[in-house]
């Protein structure tokens, strides 16, 4: 049998706890951040539209502003990317 090759494949381990179950709490949703201010992309899978799934736990800067995401500048390897990240994906880092 064919294996599925879809976007969310292997994001069975993104699963959260019973407390963080629910409605994404609108803190999170409305955040602004600043240019260079340092994130970690934590993906939050109660929310559909997800950063791909290699990005999780990577930390960079941020680079600019979409709409109302967040370009985040991260160093992957040798080369620097930028993702596009929606706030309730991303969190402070100090």
């Amino acid at each position: 049998m064919k294996g599925s090759k879809g976007y969310r494949r292997g994001t069975r381990k993104l699963q959260v706890g019973p407390r963080d179950r629910g409605k994404v709490k609108i803190g999170r949703y409305l955040h602004e951040f600043n240019e260079e201010d340092r994130v970690a992309i934590t993906i939050d899978p109660s929310y559909q539209a997800i950063p791909n799934p290699r990005f999780q736990g990577k930390t960079g800067r941020i680079a600019g502003k979409q709409g109302r995401a967040y370009y985040v500048r991260i160093k992957d390897g040798q080369m620097q990317k930028e993702v596009l990240v929606a706030p309730e994906h991303l969190s402070l880092v100090k």
